[in-house]
């Protein structure tokens, strides 16, 4: 089935912007080992053309998050800013690294050394002040903090610990800047992680102050979970800041979005819409992309997840909300499902090929980067400096 888009969808994904991931386009790797691709980005010049390139071709992504450990030039944030600027690009989300150093290994802001907890602490600040000074009107935080075994430390003084840290760092933002705070049920530890679901990063943001809104992984979930429940519960509260997009066969996996089901983030779309039917007005959230693509080519893998994005949502803009409202008033289950699957079924593809024809883009924009040589191009200039450093970031 095939179907047109009405003018207020095309008007909303108009509004639609994704937040690409600086270290989506670097090499990366698993556990095991990192699996080197000769045009992965080396630098941040290289990540910011990589992304640079997805936005010419999506006309979508204009932001690019960035991780505070890999990604800052000698000349700090007015330098980082500039960078972007000179792409056609701005600096999106401040992602602070708590969890790489040496002194992290028995956690950051919950860790039973003071002045480990100091130290993290104090790069959290740092990194509002990188977001002050590029522009970044977001501090996205994720912690690596928990326990291994049982009793390794108290969980009620480790969330203290917690409450502290966010609150200092919140006092410290300015006012055009949100802090998010995301969750993850495990990994790194193995026995309980400090954030470990979205209550628990409720309560912190909560606790933390008005600017303070819980950050939704789509991948962060254990087998099973409900995340359009997770989604509609936090947006009804005003306390959904934004999402990571990815998803995940067992937890966590990092692929690309609607990769494994497509049906879920259709379904976290369409409590997207109803909840901004239900404010008047777009959900005040950030679409982030949250992806380490081991085999897929980076930039074709954000490509790819920039058009899924815009594919899923289309599909969800496409339920009538008034006909799935008056069936669930007469109790018809059967004729609200029809509701979500006559959309889910649609082909939007052709009518989103237009849309971007009319905008200037290419209609299939990874037809287009695979025409335009790009990776080609990327791969002569970065393989001589990757094998120099041996693959490593510049």
């Amino acid at each position: 089935m095939t179907a047109a888009l009405p003018a207020a969808a095309i008007d909303r994904l108009a509004r639609f912007e994704i937040e690409l991931p600086s270290w989506g386009f670097a090499d990366t790797g698993t556990r095991f080992g990192k699996f080197l691709q000769d045009a992965a980005a080396l630098s941040i010049e290289d990540k910011l053309d990589d992304a640079a390139e997805v936005h010419r071709l999506t006309g979508a992504c204009p932001r690019v998050a960035i991780h505070v450990l890999w990604d800052v030039p000698a000349g700090g944030g007015a330098q980082l800013a500039a960078l972007a600027r000179a792409r056609g690009l701005r600096i999106g989300s401040i992602n602070p690294n708590v969890f790489e150093d040496q002194c992290y290994k028995h956690g950051s802001v919950a860790n039973e050394d003071a002045a480990v907890r100091r130290r993290a602490v104090a790069h959290l600040l740092d990194s509002v002040e990188l977001g002050r000074a590029c522009g970044s009107d977001t501090l996205a935080l994720w912690f690596a903090d928990g326990t291994n075994y049982p009793g390794q430390g108290s969980v009620a003084r480790r969330k203290r610990w917690f409450t502290d840290a966010l609150r200092e760092v919140h006092a410290a933002m300015p006012a055009s800047m949100q802090m998010l705070v995301e969750y993850k049920p495990f990994e790194p530890a193995f026995y309980h992680t400090d954030i470990a679901d979205w209550g628990m990063a409720y309560v912190l943001a909560k606790s933390a102050g008005d600017r303070a809104r819980v950050l939704v992984d789509t991948g962060h979930h254990l087998p099973g979970q409900n995340i359009e429940h997770i989604v509609s519960f936090l947006a009804d509260e005003a306390m959904l800041g934004g999402f990571h997009f990815n998803d995940r066969h067992y937890a966590d996996d990092d692929l690309t979005i609607g990769s494994i089901d497509p049906h879920r983030i259709f379904r976290i779309f369409l409590a997207i819409c109803e909840a901004e039917r239900a404010l008047g007005r777009d959900l005040p959230v950030e679409f982030m992309v949250d992806q380490s693509h081991n085999l897929k080519p980076k930039v074709e893998a954000m490509v790819q997840t920039a058009t899924t994005a815009q594919e899923l949502f289309a599909k969800a803009l496409l339920v009538d909300l008034d006909a799935l409202d008056a069936a669930r008033a007469r109790n018809d289950i059967v004729a609200a499902e029809e509701c979500l699957k006559q959309a889910f079924a649609t082909d939007v593809r052709g009518a989103l090929a237009a849309w971007r024809a009319s905008r200037g883009l290419p209609g299939d924009p990874l037809a287009a980067h695979r025409a335009s040589g790009y990776e080609a191009r990327a791969a002569a200039a970065r393989l001589p400096r990757k094998k120099t450093s041996g693959g490593s970031y510049a």
